[in-house]
């Protein structure tokens, strides 16, 4: 396998071959992939090579820059944006310096200005005679403006892949006088740091080590806080697993064999409520939210991502199963938020979203299972639900049986006993809410549920219809095959099957 550093460095050099005036490169660690770039040009004969940015304009980065930085800039090397890029056309047309590549940071932050955007296609033609290159340095996700998109050359630095975060530990652990750690440390080591830039992982690792040797614990807690730096990105810490789980049998068998079996998932991504994130997709007017809907598109449908949706009301268990899927398989969770990444700066949702996305894929290794939660998918949009290859699961509110499992854990879990209150349609939501306040307040379970309002009669209309909309398209939750709902079995707004199940304790 071809590590992405050397498919970055081939993308490089193929550009510099073709002669390539503009690029851009977008990246997470701007300083190590200018000092790749400026490897990879001054391998075979020195080139000069520039920088600016803008509190020190331009600057040289090597030797031979230096040399030539008073020739080609004067007292220009201060100056501002676009005179910086008004100086490169005209040291360029005098051939002041050949071949030279110049960095220009941030360029993001100021390039939908009309002079910026001239400035930088001006230097199209003349660096492109002169063998010179401008490269943009922008943070992932970033989108040029259109009137550049034809003329400057993208590429994406990808994140360190499992065997290049593998070579800096050993070196780290070296400086740190410590011996190399054991094989199966170094691969939870590695599985900890995947998904972050090198240099915040070199920065996570050396803040995990002690003489006690390296510490898991506290390098899981530093990747954590890296990727929740990108905004919509949150690593679940809860412990929930599938035994905590009443009832959901079916999906639950489900989910175990996908994260058992072949192509088995390194990381599960989580979307709450998910019809509420992409509501408004091809109706507003910003165009923000069908940005984002497509970039979702495109990006499960290039990487064959698997995914699951959940529909059912609320208290159902839908997120406690998301939840539970990764801690069951013993991969992360990443919650994954839409409404976070939303920007009130042009064009910075859709580069949240592409960033967000960038980590999961190197979290993922392109292994990554989607489960999204909905409590009406009526107002989601039909190409998005096709993405979730893997099925649409209706949740109902538990059965009587269910519902004695669920009472089981959670009386187990707060240590609680005594008569149990009338719990028909209850949610095993309201059975743990029921529990908690009983211990919290040193209530018994009949006066804590006095203060439970089922959802079952608060929102009865809406099960309803969830109900009638499921039956016979979409899978059941708790029984194998596809949910089918027959309303007379249903009593009280409790689950189909109850009236029958009364019958049989009533005989």
């Amino acid at each position: 396998m071809i590590a992405t550093t050397d498919i970055f460095r081939n993308h490089i050099r193929g550009a510099r071959s073709a002669g390539t005036p503009l690029l851009a490169i977008r990246t997470a660690d701007p300083a190590s992939a200018m000092g790749l770039v400026a490897e990879i040009f001054c391998a075979k004969s020195e080139t000069s090579v520039f920088a600016w940015d803008f509190m020190g304009g331009f600057a040289p980065c090597n030797r031979l820059a230096k040399e030539i930085a008073a020739q080609v800039f004067g007292e220009s090397a201060t100056t501002g944006p676009a005179e910086a890029l008004l100086t490169l056309q005209r040291a360029a047309t005098a051939r002041a310096f050949a071949d030279a590549v110049i960095f220009f940071l941030n360029p993001q932050r100021l390039w939908e200005q009309p002079d910026i955007i001239q400035g930088i296609w001006n230097l199209r033609d003349v660096f492109k005679v002169g063998g010179q290159m401008l490269i943009l340095i922008t943070p992932p996700g970033a989108v040029l403006p259109v009137e550049l998109q034809n003329d400057v050359m993208v590429i994406d630095e990808p994140l360190p892949s499992a065997t290049e975060l593998r070579k800096i530990i050993p070196g780290l652990c070296e400086s740190a006088e410590l011996p190399p750690p054991e094989p199966d440390i170094m691969d939870h080591a590695v599985d900890a740091l995947i998904g972050l830039a090198a240099f915040p992982a070199e920065q996570a690792l050396a803040m995990s080590l002690s003489k006690k040797g390296l510490d898991l614990d506290r390098l899981w807690e530093r990747k954590r806080q890296a990727v929740e730096q990108a905004p919509g990105l949150t690593i679940g810490r809860g412990g929930e697993t599938f035994a905590e789980i009443g009832g959901c049998e079916s999906i639950k068998r489900f989910l175990t064999a996908v994260i058992r079996g072949r192509e088995a998932p390194r990381v599960v991504v989580f979307i709450d409520e998910i019809e509420k994130a992409f509501a408004g997709t091809g109706t507003d007017m910003s165009g923000v939210k069908t940005e984002m809907t497509g970039t979702m598109l495109t990006w499960m449908q290039d990487r064959g991502a698997d995914g699951v949706l959940a529909i059912g009301p609320p208290g159902s268990a839908k997120s406690l199963t998301a939840k539970a899927t990764g801690n069951t398989a013993g991969i992360p969770t990443v919650a994954f938020d839409l409404s976070a990444m939303q920007s009130s700066l042009v064009g910075g949702s859709g580069e949240r979203l592409r960033a967000a996305l960038q980590v999961v894929d190197a979290i993922s290794q392109g292994k990554s299972l989607w489960i999204a939660t909905c409590n009406s998918i009526t107002s989601l949009p039909p190409e998005l639900r096709r993405r979730f290859t893997l099925g649409t699961f209706f949740f109902d509110l538990p059965t009587p049986e269910e519902r004695e499992a669920i009472w089981q854990i959670y009386l187990a879990k707060w240590s609680l006993n005594g008569d149990r209150p009338n719990d028909d349609g209850w949610t095993g939501a309201e059975i743990k809410e029921c529990c908690r306040k009983a211990w919290r307040l040193n209530l018994s379970l009949r006066e804590s549920a006095e203060y439970i309002v089922p959802v079952s009669r608060s929102a009865a209309d809406q099960i309803e219809s969830l109900r009638r909309l499921a039956s016979g398209r979409f899978l059941s939750a708790s029984h194998p095959g596809v949910y089918t709902y027959d309303p007379s079995t249903v009593i009280n707004g409790g689950a189909p099957g109850a009236k029958r199940a009364f019958r049989e304790i009533a005989e």
